[in-house]
């Protein structure tokens, strides 16, 4: 069930009736959106939602245990907690992955064996919903955050419909104290979300669509087929549309929680106007890129040991990162490019700040065209495509793929990115004084011009994947 579809909205709809009509009887309200959000993963495949409850009664059991005053060896049941989150995320994401690999390695040594290799259904979104568990249990132990008053609370947490397959990671302690009161919907909150919501709906089936189809698809399917031109704007597409489409996902997502009462914060901030990549970092997917700081990074000593050692940890933060994004070589790749720059960024900074500065038009300039490399290994399926990629860069030939509108699409996606800072929220602040009849119209034409123009048809969100 995909957002930007008519059975999403019906579903939507009816969800949102019967929410408020149980407003103020809070437990049966998330007892009801538990239940919806458990329909909702079904429509992919209902026997995981098995995985989703055992994931929450999992998370819920170990987080009660490190909530006794009690209990000994607190430290070693956190650690066997996260263990088995990253089993179940281990068995399900990365089984296929290190057997095949195992295979290679075991018949270049001349010990070839015929290993166990499963095939095994991914489920969508256990990257996110197992992250999120892996943070509740962290903090709990940490004492950022206390333990859930009961296991519906926690199964919601994991299971709440608008983030679960996609994210954004929402924590405990931002989502946890809102299931606790009876939730209000002001009408800032409706007139936000609804925005975003269509909002969302543009990026995601016009743009990002539009150019996954009719540019990104094709070439990076056979990019030998392709000269200079025609490569060069199917990477910058790829960068307008991969930032469309996750950054669309969670424009939805942030707005379908604002409308049944609920505050998600937010997950990307005009990334391509960063001019280095850690601030890249803290503008894309800040959700993902903050919890591999907190959980990942700071536990490994974060910059405490000096440049040589927080370049260590970023290196090997930005490679796991890049293996969580995708059991594959290019995601390896794709991330030690991220964390190598990063390290040479603090080596520069280091060694010549104050010295030698780079213009921040020019360290613009810079990060983008970085990140851009980065989304051919991305993207592309094998690192054979992607090394055809980077040698079509340099093939002269006629511009065949590309044609006006999409070059338009292209150049409106990145000037987004210059728009003023929370443009959305300025709207809306803006609009909610509107008549209630006035907003409902003006809202409901934007979502009808978006269906005017929209392609036929609506592929799955790229980080569904994921």
């Amino acid at each position: 069930m995909l957002f930007p579809t008519l059975e999403f909205g019906l579903f939507f709809v009816a969800v949102f009736i019967v929410a408020w009509s149980l407003e103020r009887e809070n437990g049966r309200r998330k007892m009801f959106l538990l239940l919806a959000s458990w329909v909702f993963y079904a429509q992919w495949d209902w026997r995981f939602v098995g995985l989703l409850i055992f994931s929450a009664v999992l998370n819920w059991g170990v987080a009660v245990l490190l909530s006794r005053e009690d209990m000994p060896r607190k430290k070693l049941l956190v650690g066997l907690g996260v263990a088995a989150n990253l089993l179940l995320l281990g068995v399900f994401k990365y089984y296929g992955f290190f057997v095949e690999e195992a295979g290679v390695l075991l018949a270049r040594l001349g010990w070839e064996r015929d290993l166990p290799l499963l095939e095994i259904v991914l489920p969508v979104g256990i990257s996110f919903f197992t992250f999120q568990g892996i943070s509740y249990v962290v903090d709990v132990w940490r004492g950022k955050t206390p333990p859930a008053r009961s296991l519906l609370d926690v199964m919601l947490l994991m299971s709440f419909f608008p983030h679960l397959v996609a994210g954004p990671i929402v924590r405990a302690s931002d989502l946890l104290p809102q299931f606790e009161r009876v939730p209000r919907l002001t009408r800032a909150m409706a007139t936000h979300g609804m925005l975003l919501i269509a909002w969302g709906l543009f990026k995601k089936t016009v743009i990002a669509s539009e150019l996954a189809v009719n540019l990104v698809d094709p070439v990076f399917f056979d990019p030998s087929a392709h000269s200079t031109w025609d490569i060069a704007a199917a990477t910058y597409a790829y960068a307008v549309q991969i930032y469309c489409d996750f950054s669309a996902y969670s424009d939805m997502a942030i707005g379908t929680a604002a409308l049944l009462g609920y505050s998600f914060p937010r997950n990307f901030d005009q990334p391509y106007r960063a001019n280095s990549l850690q601030s890249f970092w803290r503008r894309w997917h800040i959700s993902l890129s903050s919890w591999l700081r907190d959980y990942l990074y700071l536990p490994l000593g974060g910059g405490r040991g000096g440049l040589w050692s927080s370049s260590r940890n970023v290196m090997i933060t930005m490679l796991l990162g890049g293996l969580w994004h995708g059991a594959a070589w290019t995601f390896v790749a794709w991330g030690a490019l991220h964390g190598a720059v990063q390290v040479i960024e603090r080596v520069w900074r280091h060694f010549l700040e104050g010295r030698a500065s780079v213009p921040h038009w020019l360290g613009v300039i810079l990060t983008f065209h970085v990140v851009c490399l980065g989304w051919i290994l991305f993207r592309a399926e094998s690192f054979p495509l992607a090394m055809e990629m980077l040698a079509g860069l340099a093939r002269p030939g006629p511009v065949e793929v590309l044609t006006p509108f999409l070059l338009t699409l292209i150049v409106g996606g990145l000037a987004m990115h210059w728009l003023p800072p929370r443009a959305v929220e300025g709207l809306a602040a803006r609009l909610q004084a509107a008549p209630s009849l006035t907003l409902g119209v003006l809202v409901g034409l934007a979502i009808l011009l978006v269906e005017a123009v929209r392609p036929e048809g609506v592929a799955p969100f790229i980080y569904f994947q994921f």
